[in-house]
């Protein structure tokens, strides 16, 4: 009895041991990475992305 109970733990044992590893090119993964950026900014071809805006610093508040 206490066999069984050793083949059923090897078997349940077994199947968890297994890893599926999936890689992917990186020249095609950077560019889908590309085109999504594109598709984002709506980009055309020769279009420069917009300037990032100026930080400015927040009026002081009035002492009470």
């Amino acid at each position: 009895m206490k066999k069984i109970g050793i083949i059923w733990a090897l078997i349940a044992l077994i199947p968890a041991c297994v890893t599926i590893n999936i890689y992917f090119p990186a020249a095609a993964a950077e560019k889908a990475a590309d085109k999504i950026i594109d598709e984002v900014w709506q980009l055309k071809p020769g279009d420069e992305p917009p300037a990032t805006p100026a930080v400015t610093k927040p009026a002081p508040v009035p002492a009470k």
